[in-house]
């Protein structure tokens, strides 16, 4: 497969690695989990960033979508954050 710059893991990845990924955040509680809203609006972000090739971050080396589902975490892009 061809490299996809910014693409979500729902755009590039194999369904197993995507399934995995939603898995692990219907596990998060309440309490760790951003809100539907927040959560869409950072994926929104990262789509937009040059650092986003195939579902990961090239700034922390994470899937982007499941870094979104956190509530307390931050854009790994200490000089120009976007969410």
């Amino acid at each position: 497969m061809a490299e996809c710059r910014r693409c979500l893991l729902l755009e590039s990845a194999g369904e197993n690695t995507l399934e995995e990924i939603r898995m692990r955040i219907e596990k998060l509680s309440e309490k760790e989990k951003a809100s539907e809203e927040i959560y869409n609006s950072r994926l929104e972000e990262c789509k937009n960033c040059d650092n986003l090739i195939s579902g990961v971050c090239m700034k922390c080396g994470c899937y982007v979508e499941f870094r979104a589902a956190f509530k307390k975490m931050k854009c790994p892009n200490a000089n120009n954050r976007r969410w």
